[in-house]
This record gives C-alpha cells, sequence and structure tokens, in this order.
C-alpha cells in the first residue's frame, strides 16, 4: 500500500476542539429555538411529510433533513433537528479535516473552526435548513475522504465517491468536487490514475446518487431540467407541471452588464465573510502578534497533497460560478461551499491578525444574534429595507389561523404562502394555484392537493399578494379581506395600512362560479 510521507507534529488534543464545537451548537440550538420558521424552510419540511427520492425543485436530502417535522407538526425547532444534527456533523469533520491536513498548532485549528463558523453562511445555514445544509455536510465528508485517500490510503476513493453520491442527493452543485478531486489527483498523486481505486470512487458516487437519476429519468427529467434552466437562466423544454413559467430567464447582456455582474458576484462572496473580511484584507499590513512562537509556529503548515485539494475546493466553486455570472444571474449561496475549505487557508493567512480576526468573528456572531432576536420579537428599530426576516416568518401563523377557519376552500398564488399555511395549520387542505406565479412541486399533487381549475364546482378563497383579483375563467370574485401585517402587531383586517411599512398586505379574494 503506497504511503505518503506525513508530517511529524504533535497535533492538539480532541478535548479543547470539542468543547469548541460543542460551545458552537448550543449557539444553534438557541438560535433555532428562537427564529420562526422561514418560508423555504417550512416548503422542504411539506416535503418531509411525503417522502421521495426526488422533487421539482432539487434533490431529497433537504427533506430527509426535515423529518422532525413530523415529531411535532409545526414546530420549527424539531423540524431543524435534522438540519442541526448535519451542522454538528459537518464541523466535527472539518476539525479532522483541518488537523489531518497539517494544523498542528491548536490556535490555527481552532481560529479555522471559528471563521468557517461565524461567517455569514456558517452562522445563518448552520441554524435555517435548506439544500445547502445536506451540500455542506456531503461536501466535508468527501473532503475528508479525499485528503486520506491523497495521504496514502487509495481505498478512500471509494468512501470519498459515497460521500460525493450523497452529497448530489442534497444539491447537484456537489459535482463540482469531480474536477477538484481531479486537480489534486493529478498534483498529489497522479500514479493512483494507474490504481482501480478512483475509478471505483466514480462508481460509488454514481451508485450513491442513483435513485434520484432513476427518479428523474422516470418523471422527465423533472429536476435536473428546473436546476439547469435556473442555474443556466434558460428555459430547457416545457415544464411538465406548469405550461407558463413565470421564472425570468434573462442574463445580463452587454460587456459592461456582463463585467457589472461579475464584480458584484464576487463582492457578495467577500461579504460572506462579514467583518472578517477586514482582517482578511488587512492581514499583510499587520504586525506580528504577540505571544507567538516565530519560527517554529510557522514552519508548520498544511501538507502538501492537503494544500492542493483545499486550493481547489476553494478556487473551483467560485472560480465557476464566477464563469456563470458573466452570463446568467447567480444566487448568492450557490458557490457558498467552497468556505469549509477556504477557512484553514485563512487561519494560516491570518497569524499575524489573529486577534482582530476572532474580534470580527465575535462581531459577526453578536450581529447574527441580535437579528435572530429581532426575527422572534420584532424589537430593533431597523429601516424597512433590513426586515427581509420579518418577512419571511411574520404574521403567517395568524394568517394560517384565519384561513383555517373559512368556510370553503382555500388555495394560495405563491409557493411560499402555501407553505406557511401548511406548516402552521398542518391539517389545512390547501396548495398553489397553477398559473399565477412559479411553478413548485405543490403543483405536482403529491404533496398537497393538485388544483385542477377545470374541476372546481364550486366556491373557494385564493391567498395573494396581487393588489387586484387575477382574473380565473369560469369565475368571478364577490367579496374580498384584506390583512395588513405590521411589525410587534397583530393581523389588521382593515382597507388603510396601520403603519407606516407593513410586512404584509394580503388579499382574500372569494371567487364564485361565474353566471
Amino acid at each position: 500500500m503506497y504511503q505518503r510521507p506525513t508530517q511529524q507534529t504533535q497535533g492538539p488534543t480532541w478535548y479543547p476542539l470539542l468543547i469548541l464545537i460543542a460551545a458552537m451548537t448550543l449557539w444553534r440550538l438557541v438560535i433555532a429555538a428562537l427564529v420562526p420558521v422561514t418560508q423555504d424552510e417550512a416548503y422542504y419540511f411539506d416535503w418531509a411529510r411525503s417522502l421521495a427520492w426526488g422533487y421539482f425543485d432539487h434533490p431529497p436530502g433537504v427533506a430527509f433533513l426535515g423529518l422532525g417535522t413530523l415529531l411535532a407538526p409545526g414546530s420549527a425547532f424539531l423540524a431543524r433537528l435534522g438540519g442541526l444534527a448535519a451542522g454538528l456533523l459537518t464541523l466535527l469533520l472539518l476539525a479532522a479535516l483541518y488537523r489531518n491536513s497539517g494544523l498542528q498548532n491548536g490556535r490555527d485549528l481552532g481560529l479555522a473552526l471559528i471563521l468557517v463558523f461565524a461567517t455569514l453562511p456558517g452562522l445563518a445555514g448552520g441554524v435555517i435548513t435548506t439544500p445547502d445544509t445536506a451540500l455542506a455536510l456531503g461536501w466535508a465528508l468527501a473532503l475528508h475522504e479525499g485528503e486520506r485517500a491523497l495521504a496514502g490510503d487509495r481505498r478512500r476513493w471509494i468512501t470519498a465517491g459515497l460521500a460525493t453520491g450523497l452529497g448530489l442527493l442534497g444539491k447537484y452543485t456537489m459535482v463540482l468536487i469531480g474536477p477538484v478531486f481531479l486537480w489534486a489527483i493529478l498534483r498529489s498523486d497522479w500514479r493512483a490514475l494507474r490504481t482501480p481505486w478512483p475509478y471505483l470512487g466514480a462508481l460509488a458516487a454514481l451508485l450513491a446518487f442513483a435513485p434520484n437519476i432513476l427518479w428523474n429519468a422516470s418523471h422527465d427529467w423533472l429536476t435536473m431540467r428546473f436546476q439547469f434552466g435556473h442555474g443556466f437562466s434558460t428555459a430547457v423544454g416545457p415544464l411538465a407541471v406548469a405550461p407558463t413559467d413565470a421564472m425570468d430567464h434573462s442574463g445580463p447582456g452587454t460587456p459592461a452588464e456582463r463585467i457589472g455582474s461579475l464584480v458584484e458576484y464576487l463582492l457578495i462572496q467577500l461579504g460572506f465573510w462579514g467583518l472578517i473580511a477586514v482582517p482578511l484584507l488587512l492581514s499583510p499590513w499587520l504586525g506580528r502578534s504577540g505571544g507567538e512562537a516565530p519560527q517554529r509556529a510557522r514552519a508548520i503548515g498544511l501538507l502538501p497533497h492537503a494544500r492542493e485539494l483545499l486550493i481547489a475546493a476553494t478556487l473551483f466553486p467560485v472560480g465557476f460560478f464566477a464563469l456563470v455570472a458573466t452570463s446568467s444571474e447567480v444566487e448568492p449561496n450557490w458557490p457558498a461551499m467552497y468556505l469549509l475549505a477556504a477557512a484553514p487557508l485563512a487561519a494560516l493567512w491570518l497569524r499575524r491578525g489573529w486577534r482582530l480576526a476572532m474580534a470580527a468573528a465575535a462581531g459577526n456572531l453578536l450581529l447574527v444574534s441580535l437579528y435572530a432576536f429581532h426575527a422572534a420579537t420584532s424589537a430593533l428599530p431597523l429601516p424597512d429595507r433590513q426586515n427581509r426576516i420579518l418577512r419571511e416568518t411574520h404574521g403567517f401563523a395568524e394568517l394560517a389561523q384565519i384561513v383555517a377557519e373559512l368556510e370553503a376552500p382555500v388555495y394560495a398564488d405563491r409557493y411560499q404562502t402555501t407553505a406557511m399555511l401548511r406548516f402552521h395549520q398542518p391539517d389545512l387542505e390547501t396548495s398553489q394555484w397553477p398559473g399565477l406565479t412559479r411553478p413548485s412541486e405543490y403543483l405536482r399533487g403529491r404533496i398537497a392537493p393538485r388544483v385542477d381549475p377545470a374541476a372546481i364546482q364550486g366556491a373557494f378563497w385564493l391567498v395573494t399578494r396581487f393588489g387586484a383579483p387575477p382574473p380565473i375563467a369560469g369565475f368571478a370574485v364577490d367579496a374580498q379581506r384584506t390583512l395588513f401585517d405590521c411589525p410587534a402587531a397583530r393581523l389588521a383586517e382593515t382597507p388603510h395600512p396601520p403603519c407606516r411599512h407593513p410586512l404584509h398586505r394580503w388579499q382574500l379574494y372569494h371567487y364564485v362560479p361565474a353566471p
């Protein structure tokens, strides 16, 4: 068996690392109990009530993470337990990866873990359950096993492949680990390509991912077509569930727009570091930190094979989506898994300014904690444009209670509203009305009753944000109710806003068959 020479240095014990990870997890538990469910979370938790190997928007990983919703329907905290457990496993895997990669100095290793935790995606994503939660776990496990394979145990390419397949079941961007591994092998252990292990790893990834491939094959490649069209701003054939796709497929056109889109993308990725971006940019000009063992501490760094792996796992996601950004709209979170590999590189970069980095991480933690408190209480005097978290969460429980008391069937125009109504009133048989906004899993009739407008004979209510009732063939509106949702206030049914900046204005239109 091939064995790569390793750096002979006594590494830090696990005890302080476990204490640090426990503290991080405790913070996540508190915030998860404090913050109400968000709209996309409610949508994914609805999937967990009808498990399948695929869904309209994503593969099934996030649905499995949401199984906690079955313990107590309507509880955001219990619904998030799967995501919190995945976040804990991710931190443990990253601690082992960073340690095996050569971060033998306890302060370097601790700072790397703090950095990956205290970035804005690390703080928010460690609490809010999304497909990125499953992706992060698969990415961390794949990097851990890939590093072990590069370190000498080539059989670990099989487990790296299994991790890749599991990551693909969480989110398709896991595919970017492929070129990362290829680059690391070519740079650090190209002779491994003469052995069967990397190829067996690729086969293992394919087998682990096969259930979703088979599901897509039997459902007209639904998820893959949606994700390809969404990711590259193109229309890829008619969506089987909705003949009118309301999504905007436009992207930057002129050279100036392309450059502007790229610059905006790069600034957002830097912004993910929050206050930590300040020491990252200032590190070359910072003096030597006091108390550092000068030469010995600096001599201990990443092992060569691990450095190649981590650099590739940082640059490939950022570079790939930078290329996409020049021709298409890129959502900020798409390349965020690069932060898992960038954290140890940043920890070494910040050796001179580790105190400033720790202060910046603490600042990020404080700001996000205050924002979470605001989400639960509406207590902070934030300007309206900073109230996104309130718009995501506030007022929906009351809206669901009002809707549950209506005498006729109720539908919603948006999948987000549908999901929130069903989360807060799990027994409510509501669904999304087709053709009004972008399609979703609800239009397939698997997780909720499918709405067939031609088959509806009686009256119904439609919950919408449209100021005028959407025209629906064969029906007319004979009544409407207007509900305003203001911060730190209950829903108010009134024709005029009771506050200057309402978070929501919901219209409830009552449709009856037209004469």
